[in-house]
């Protein structure tokens, strides 16, 4: 069983008391996105833009893209490729499939970008305004309007498009208004440490690269899934090009206690 706590004589938080205190948590109150910062029962979506892009739209009325690889992106949806609101980005790592569209919508909507500090350097460099880069590092946490950055670890390469060092690859966990934690492992290989994620953040939601080749494949991603103790994973980084084969169905069939979604580009899920 996994410890939830540091303090062998403090009871573990069950999960089940994590709802019931994120629930009662929920509140109407008014802000600057609409009439309610969040209501009681209404959850964020996470919808999937191809690839390792993804949009989160929070219970606070905050939307979210993480890695915007949008323009080409052969998976992305045409009606995505151009936002008409961006609020925050956040980047795993500085590879031109996870940078992508970042600079153009900083430009155009003004977000708050959270990159690790190397890469919102080379950010700044391209035209991003410095005063919407926090820049912190692994282990570090921003907090965004009640939106949560937290950067961890991941092993990757980290190049940027022009060739610069874009630091180190990272994974990030995003809590939102209502403290639900998604865990974007980034692109990585499994490595030990993510029980040390799952115990530290305990994420709802698990995104996991299952591509293969370049990131980890169904069968190390089931044993991320077994060190995280997360029960609910978003698959990614797969289909977008031939060499990318790892499948849905493949880390089902590994990881049958778990619920794996199974949903095409575009398409979204409650969170």
């Amino acid at each position: 069983m996994r410890a939830f706590s540091p303090s062998a004589t403090t009871a573990p938080r069950t999960r089940a008391v994590e709802i019931a205190q994120r629930l009662t948590r929920h509140t109407f109150a008014a802000g600057p996105d609409g009439p309610f910062r969040y209501a009681r029962g209404v959850a964020g979506t996470l919808t999937w833009l191809g690839h390792a892009a993804f949009r989160v739209d929070s219970p606070g009325g905050k939307r979210i893209y993480v890695d915007p690889f949008l323009n080409g992106n052969p998976k992305c949806p045409v009606d995505e490729q151009m936002p008409e609101r961006v609020d925050m980005i956040a980047i795993t790592h500085a590879h031109g499939d996870h940078v992508g569209d970042t600079v153009a919508l900083a430009k155009k909507h003004s977000p708050t970008v959270v990159a690790l500090v190397e890469l919102s350097s080379w950010l700044n460099k391209q035209g991003v305004d410095e005063g919407k880069l926090p820049g912190p590092n692994k282990g570090g946490t921003v907090d965004v309007n009640g939106v949560k950055f937290t950067m961890t670890n991941a092993f990757h390469s980290s190049g940027t498009p022009d060739g610069s060092y874009g630091g180190e690859a990272a994974g990030i966990v995003v809590e939102l208004e209502d403290a639900t934690k998604i865990y974007f492992a980034g692109d990585t290989c499994v490595f030990g440490d993510m029980q040390l994620i799952g115990r530290i953040y305990a994420p709802d939601v698990a995104v996991l690269p299952i591509g293969g080749h370049y990131t980890m494949d169904p069968r190390e991603a089931a044993v991320a899934l077994e060190l995280l103790g997360t029960k609910r994973c978003v698959p990614c980084h797969y289909g977008t090009f031939p060499i990318l084969v790892g499948t849905p169905q493949d880390l089902k069939q590994l990881a049958p206690n778990v619920d794996v979604a199974e949903i095409e580009p575009g398409g979204t899920i409650d969170l």
